[in-house]
């Protein structure tokens, strides 16, 4: 158990280490864009409004976290904290992305938080207690652990391919919504499968759409129709969705990512 748990940390770890979209914005699989697909689904949503706004410290802290809740756990440091960082973690995974798996035990963080509280107690029942006591040998250990976790994370970026675009071809299309329930000047807000939210426009000239996710911070844009522009509520940030999302006001400097739809039939969908 001790074998698994710390090599699936580590290699959780790397896997954020070597993805060249994890730390980039306006990338699907962008640290802030995850947070902003679970506010939008977790139970706790509230609690990731912060969390966004500091998507890129929140993404290096998780990554750094697994290395060290792994190699901790490999290498028999702190045992009892290394355990409790792994539960915690499993539960704060499983109330922000996989709550409303269903059936439940398709919800592999739910069982990831059980094999660690198993793990937790296996370790209380060999010393006959819970101990986080340091001593001063025990803080060395901590700190050659946090050296190696963020050793990790850097030459996990040496062995990152180079970002590649994303296809958005499919054999089926994925459907929005219908077109009659998009009246032409009106705008409709989707979600797409990661959770990225979307504002979808309707024009005399056909439909376009863009990603809701402020590329300031992350925030949750908006439609102003007084100004026209896609606003941000944290820090005043503002769109041109007639101009390809470009900016109008800062503090934000790159535009809406764009996301590509179009119109076949009856329907809206993913083009």
């Amino acid at each position: 158990m001790r074998l698994w748990l710390g090599a699936t940390w580590i290699y959780a770890g790397w896997n954020k280490a070597t993805d060249p979209g994890f730390l980039t914005r306006g990338s699907s699989s962008f640290i802030g864009t995850q947070l902003t697909g679970y506010s939008t689904q977790s139970p706790i949503g509230f609690a990731f409004n912060k969390m966004i706004e500091h998507s890129m410290q929140v993404g290096i802290f998780v990554m750094i976290s697994e290395f060290a809740i792994g190699l901790a756990t490999l290498l028999w440091v702190t045992p009892t904290v290394a355990a409790f960082g792994g539960f915690s973690m499993s539960v704060g995974l499983w109330l922000a992305s996989s709550f409303h798996a269903h059936p439940y035990f398709l919800a592999s963080d739910s069982a990831y938080a059980i094999l660690w509280l198993s793990y937790l107690l296996m370790i209380r029942n060999k010393r006959k207690g819970f101990s986080m006591s340091f001593e001063r040998r025990g803080v060395l250990r901590i700190g050659i652990i946090a050296a190696l976790a963020t050793a990790f994370a850097g030459v996990g970026k040496i062995f990152t391919p180079a970002a590649v675009q994303e296809s958005a071809a499919a054999s089926v299309k994925t459907k929005v919504m219908k077109l009659t329930s998009l009246k032409v000047g009106s705008t409709k807000n989707f979600v797409l499968a990661n959770g990225e939210p979307v504002v979808l426009f309707r024009t005399k000239t056909g439909v376009f759409a863009y990603s809701a996710i402020c590329t300031h911070q992350g925030c949750t844009v908006g439609y102003s129709s007084s100004s026209k522009t896609l606003a941000c509520p944290c820090h005043g940030a503002q769109f041109d969705p007639f101009k390809a999302g470009k900016v109008v006001i800062g503090p934000a400097q790159n535009p809406l990512r764009s996301v590509k739809v179009a119109i076949d039939g009856a329907w809206v969908v993913l083009a």
